[in-house]
């Protein structure tokens, strides 16, 4: 999907990357390649990781609260982070997996009482083709569709699959930093994950932003400032955005664990901007998990960690106190918790 031919071969657009790619060879996601004179993509239905997740882990805490998502993944990704928690699929030479058709897909997902279907784990901009095929399949089943995405897609790309995307949780790393990004995650520029922002937002697409925070490279607090005035003004003052904490990884191990102050301290630099509600993760038991009105205080949804313990929400998603409108979505597929009772 998505390719322009051109005289030296084809330029791929789906990721803002826009590869040129010549007759035998691949893009920079290693799985794109042009054979005589067609792009194939070397993962479609190839999966290569799969398990039934809370929708919270995604994370999504304001779209089908209590929900369960049936999560796949394909090899390889558009991006090299130094630290990717994943790295041994995002970054294979070679893709591997097990053979499923969008509708082996959707079967699964239905069998283990999933909700809906997330593409996450590696970049779902570089599997477009069976992540395309499996959402629509899954939306005629009822089933939603989620990315959890690093946001580099073209607006193409966003086009192609909104109107069988329901919500996205866009991944940023080191508050958007342009130099981190160049240094740690070989990706020339970060404008393009702004602009698909905007772009999701107006395909009516549901958004939720995490913030991964890496002491010492990538924890400027004036980064997190930027990121968060340009979140209230361009999405809204009410969208979720989720400060993460990073654990040593990949070729990143010799950096500490980000502590529970820093993360601290970044949140209240995202509520400073304005922003309503703002949470912790990757610190279980901390006390930005759960979610409280804005208007009254009272709690609405008790979480620990990436599971929900109890969902107060009332049947319009709203506080059930003061009936304040919390910017829940999906609630058609909410679950209230351990009998995931659905209305």
């Amino acid at each position: 999907m998505l390719y322009t031919k051109i005289k030296d071969g084809v330029r791929c657009d789906l990721c803002a990357r826009r590869c040129v790619i010549e007759e035998g060879k691949s893009g920079f996601c290693r799985v794109r390649v042009l054979e005589d004179g067609k792009l194939y993509s070397k993962v479609y239905c190839k999966i290569d990781g799969m398990a039934a997740d809370p929708i919270e882990k995604k994370p999504l805490f304001h779209f089908a609260p209590g929900s369960k998502a049936f999560s796949i993944s394909t090899s390889s990704c558009n991006f090299r982070c130094k630290f990717c928690l994943n790295y041994h699929s995002s970054q294979r030479e070679e893709p591997v997996g097990r053979e499923l058709t969008p509708n082996k897909i959707v079967e699964l997902a239905i069998q283990n009482n999933c909700d809906g279907i997330s593409y996450t784990y590696t970049e779902p901009t570089i599997f477009m083709e069976v992540a395309f095929d499996t959402a629509k399949k899954s939306h005629e089943r009822g089933l939603y569709n989620t990315f959890v995405t690093n946001g580099y897609q073209t607006p193409e790309a966003i086009e192609l699959i909104a109107p069988y995307l329901d919500a996205v949780t866009v991944d940023f790393k080191g508050s958007g930093n342009k130099e981190f990004y160049e240094n740690y995650m070989d990706v020339p520029k970060v404008k393009p994950i702004f602009n698909a922002l905007k772009k999701f937002k107006e395909e009516g697409i549901f958004i939720e932003i995490t913030n991964l925070i890496l002491p010492e490279v990538g924890d400027l607090e004036n980064d997190t400032t930027h990121l968060s005035n340009w979140i209230v003004e361009n999405l809204g003052s009410r969208t979720p955005l989720h400060i993460t904490a990073f654990s040593p990884m990949y070729k990143m191990q010799h950096l500490p664990r980000t502590d529970s102050e820093t993360l601290q301290r970044h949140i209240e630099i995202a509520k400073n901007a304005g922003l309503t509600f703002v949470y912790s993760g990757n610190i279980p038991g901390h006390d930005h998990e759960n979610t409280y009105c804005f208007n009254c205080g009272f709690k609405a949804i008790e979480r620990y960690s990436v599971y929900l313990k109890k969902n107060n929400l009332n049947e319009a998603g709203h506080c059930p106190k003061c009936d304040a409108d919390l910017n829940i979505s999906g609630v058609k597929w909410m679950g209230h918790g351990t009998g995931r009772k659905l209305f």
